[in-house]
C-alpha cells in the first residue's frame, strides 16, 4: 500500500466508499441516505476503512464467505500499519484507508477509537473466545461499540462528551449482539464461537458442541438472551438521540430499527433462526425509516428519558 504521484481526489474516495457501503451492507446504505450530504460521506468514509479491515482481518469480500485465515498475525499488522500512516496524514494509497485518512482529519476524530477498533481484529487474530459475559461485552465494544462512538463524532458530537458517547457506544454494542444471534452457524463453520464460555457450561454444552443438531434448542435460548441484550443496550441508545441534528437523529433512529428487527427476527425464529441468513426487506426498511422520520421530528422527548443503568456494562474510558 504505498502512494502514488496522481493521488485521487476526495470526491473519488468518497464515491468509492459510497460504493462499499452500498454493497457492503443495504441496511447501513438505507440509513446513510438520511444524512446530510456532510455527514453523510462523512460515514461512507468511516464505513469504508472499517469493511476494509474487517475483510483483510477475516479474508472475506464486503463481509461475506468468511474463511478462517493462516497469516492472521500478518494480515493484523498490514491493518496497523496502513491505520497508523492514514492517522498521522499520510497517503495511504488505497482508497478505503485514505477514507479515514480524510474522515480522521475532518472530524478531528479521537485517535483511540480507532485503535480500540482495531484491536477488537487482534482479539480474533489470536482466536480469542469470550469466557464471560463481559469478555463478551468488551468484544462488542472493540468492534462496535468503539465505531458507535467514531460515527457520533462524525455526527458532531463532541469528543468530551462522554455521556452521549456512552449512548452511542451502547447503540454498537446492539448492533453486534444482534450480528452475533444471527451469525451463531456462520461463525462456527468458520472456526469462531463468540457464546460465553460459562454461557455453554450453564446449557451444558461442550465448547465447539454447540452447533451440534441435539443442542439447537439450547442454542436458540442463548440467541435468544442475545437479542434480549440487543434491546436493552438498543433502548440506552435513544438517549444520546437528543443531542444530535435532526437527519443525524433519523438516521440512527432508523439504524436502530432496522437492526432491531435483525435481533428480533432471530428471537421469533426459533430453532430455525439459522436454517437461512436473517435479513430484514426493503419494505421492513421502508418502514422503519418512516417511523423515525416522527421521532427525530420530537427528538426532545429522548432527554427524559432515565440516566443511563449502572448494570450495564461501561466502555473503557480514556
Amino acid at each position: 500500500m504505498s502512494g502514488s504521484s496522481a493521488y485521487p481526489s476526495r470526491a473519488a474516495i468518497v464515491a468509492t466508499a459510497g460504493g462499499t457501503i452500498a454493497r457492503g451492507s443495504k441496511s447501513f446504505a438505507a440509513a446513510s441516505r438520511l444524512f446530510d450530504r456532510t455527514t453523510r460521506e462523512r460515514a461512507w468514509l468511516l464505513y469504508a476503512w472499517c469493511r476494509a479491515c474487517d475483510d483483510i482481518a477475516d479474508g472475506q469480500t464486503l463481509g461475506h464467505d468468511m474463511r478462517g485465515v493462516e497469516d492472521g498475525a500478518a494480515r493484523l499488522e498490514l491493518i496497523r500499519t496502513a491505520t497508523q500512516q492514514a492517522l498521522a496524514g499520510k497517503v495511504v494509497g488505497d482508497p478505503s484507508f485514505d477514507a479515514l485518512r480524510i474522515v480522521a482529519a475532518e472530524t478531528a476524530l479521537p485517535h483511540r477509537f480507532v485503535r480500540d477498533l482495531v484491536e477488537g481484529f487482534a482479539l480474533d487474530a489470536r482466536d480469542w473466545r469470550p469466557r464471560s459475559e463481559d469478555d463478551l461485552l468488551t468484544y462488542c465494544y472493540h468492534v462496535a461499540g468503539a465505531v458507535g462512538c467514531m460515527m457520533a463524532v462524525v455526527m458532531g458530537v463532541d469528543p468530551a462528551d462522554e455521556e452521549t458517547l456512552d449512548r452511542a457506544c451502547d447503540l454498537g454494542l446492539a448492533f453486534q449482539l444482534a450480528n452475533i444471534a444471527r451469525d451463531i452457524e456462520e461463525d462456527d463453520r468458520a472456526g469462531r464461537c463468540y457464546l460465553p464460555v460459562e454461557w455453554l457450561v450453564e446449557m451444558d454444552i461442550a465448547p465447539g458442541q454447540h452447533m451440534k443438531p441435539w443442542h439447537r434448542s439450547r442454542v436458540t435460548v442463548l440467541a435468544r438472551r442475545l437479542a434480549a441484550m440487543a434491546q436493552e443496550y438498543a433502548d440506552s441508545a435513544k438517549a444520546g438521540v437528543a443531542k444530535l441534528p435532526f437527519r443525524s437523529a433519523w438516521a440512527v433512529l432508523a439504524a436502530a430499527d432496522i437492526y432491531g428487527g435483525i435481533a428480533r427476527k432471530v428471537a421469533a425464529a426459533g430453532d430455525h433462526a439459522w436454517d437461512h441468513r436473517v435479513r430484514t426487506s426493503s419494505l421492513e426498511k421502508l418502514r422503519a425509516i418512516a417511523g423515525a422520520f416522527s421521532n427525530a421530528r420530537h427528538r426532545e422527548k429522548f432527554a427524559a428519558l432515565p440516566e443511563r443503568s449502572d448494570a450495564l456494562w461501561q466502555r473503557p474510558r480514556s
